[in-house]
């Protein structure tokens, strides 16, 4: 299917006082993890700059072009934007490779109070891989036939997750990774499911998977 680029109009202004809270306690410790070196152990994680990633997604939920009201992030980290989407009224869901982070998040959100799940898996479902292509990473989908031309079931599944109940998707990508994730939600997300990116130089672009053509 086709990907819609949707318009994005962000509009700074107060930040609810639980959103706030969250923002200053993940800072503390996020800079704790940083002088701790944890940084080195997992060298793949980098924070967005949240208060972006909240007006971002206040700005779909009045847009009124969110079907529903179920969130996931894909590489989740320390899981604010997970948490902030849960304060905004999702059901919110991280997925995050490293057990460590995982853990992170998990004890940043039971500390506050805030109900986010978070699954320790990769954003790939099984049978998808990502392999080197002609300026950067491609995305190879499972092959829907065995070599006998048998048919195999080919539907992405997370553990605990059918990404086919995800209304809004959420990631912040690697500076060139951009379009893989922009394969990787085509190839999994259902009908007019929307998919934030979040990028390097701080500003924020949304697609919506629509019918086809």
């Amino acid at each position: 299917m086709p990907l819609e680029q949707l318009p994005l109009s962000l509009k700074p202004g107060t930040i609810q006082n639980d959103v706030a809270a969250l923002l200053a306690e993940s800072e503390k410790r996020c800079d704790a993890f940083f002088d701790a070196g944890l940084d080195r152990r997992y060298p793949r994680y980098l924070p967005s700059n949240p208060e972006n990633v909240f007006f971002a997604i206040c700005a779909l939920q009045e847009s009124g072009l969110l079907r529903g009201n179920v969130f996931c992030e894909w590489g989740s980290g320390f899981g604010i934007a997970t948490c902030i989407a849960s304060l905004l009224g999702f059901d919110a869901i991280g997925i995050e490779l490293e057990l460590g982070l995982v853990e992170l998040s998990t004890q940043l959100a039971d500390d506050l109070e805030i109900p986010a799940e978070f699954l320790c898996t990769s954003y790939l479902p099984e049978g998808y891989e990502e392999v080197d292509g002609i300026g950067g990473k491609d995305l190879l989908p499972p092959q829907a036939t065995t070599s006998g031309g048998a048919k195999i079931d080919i539907t992405p599944i997370y553990d605990g997750l059918d990404p086919d109940e995800v209304d809004l998707f959420f990631v912040y990508p690697w500076p060139g990774q951009e379009e893989f994730m922009m394969d990787l939600f085509d190839a999994v997300a259902s009908e007019d499911a929307i998919l934030l990116i979040h990028h390097a130089d701080r500003s924020t672009t949304a697609y919506r998977r629509s019918e086809d053509e």
